[in-house]
């Protein structure tokens, strides 16, 4: 499903160059549930972006479900992201003065779909928040926010789930919750799933565990969940 060969991004800052991926490699097979961890500014938001289709590296190949990346043009990169790739981040992202359906309902509009508004309610009803569907953000709790972020990465049914840091601005019973929706669209969708995140007892909750440093794989381990591979 994702495979990253010798992947390098170089960030010019004025007259300084930031490395912040130093010729990583690593793959992560269909129906896999991943964890990426690492300390601050070991490059895990970066390899996100990469595997989202958000920003291109510096060299290297990157194959996503056999069609490479950087063969793409921006319109083509723009479908993939919104056909096969649903977005979860720490800070929700909903628009504040907007209600929790429509927020759902949004990467529908850019298809032109008929029955947006009804796949959008089957999402929140997924994630347990149909019955806020007209409630705006503010009037939500950090959690149920981020259950309609989570509705909204699933509404165009994508192959895969990028979550970053999805449970960092949540207390710990909101974290398990989250991270059990998560767990349970892989298991019984089959759906991919990346995690990054700080915390351990969140990655535990997946097959495998990529740990990053400084740019670099430096150690991978299976969980022992649903007999994952470890990754060397």
């Amino acid at each position: 499903m994702i495979e990253l060969k010798d992947i390098v991004k170089t960030y010019h800052m004025e007259r300084i160059e930031v490395q912040a991926l130093r010729g990583l490699s690593c793959r992560i097979e269909k129906g896999e549930m991943v964890a990426i961890m690492g300390p601050s500014g070991c490059g895990k938001s970066t390899l996100m972006n990469i595997m989202g289709c958000l920003d291109v590296p510096s060299s290297g190949s990157y194959s996503l479900d056999g069609v490479e990346v950087s063969r793409l043009s921006d319109s083509q990169l723009a479908d993939v992201r919104n056909r096969k790739i649903g977005f979860v981040f720490q800070n929700f992202n909903l628009l504040p003065r907007t209600s929790a359906v429509d927020n759902v309902e949004l990467p529908l509009l850019y298809g032109n779909k008929s029955n947006s508004r009804k796949l959008a309610l089957e999402a929140l009803e997924r994630v347990g928040m149909s019955h806020r569907a007209a409630h705006k953000p503010t009037e939500l709790s950090g959690g149920e926010q981020q259950r309609v972020a989570i509705a909204r990465a699933l509404v165009n049914s994508p192959a895969i789930i990028l979550a970053d840091e999805p449970t960092g601005n949540l207390d710990s019973r909101s974290s398990l919750d989250i991270i059990a929706i998560l767990e349970g669209l892989n298991k019984q969708d089959g759906i991919t799933v990346v995690v990054v995140t700080h915390e351990s007892e969140i990655a535990a909750h997946t097959q495998r565990i990529i740990f990053l440093r400084d740019g670099q794989i430096v150690d991978g381990q299976s969980t022992g969940r649903d007999g994952a591979e470890i990754f060397s």
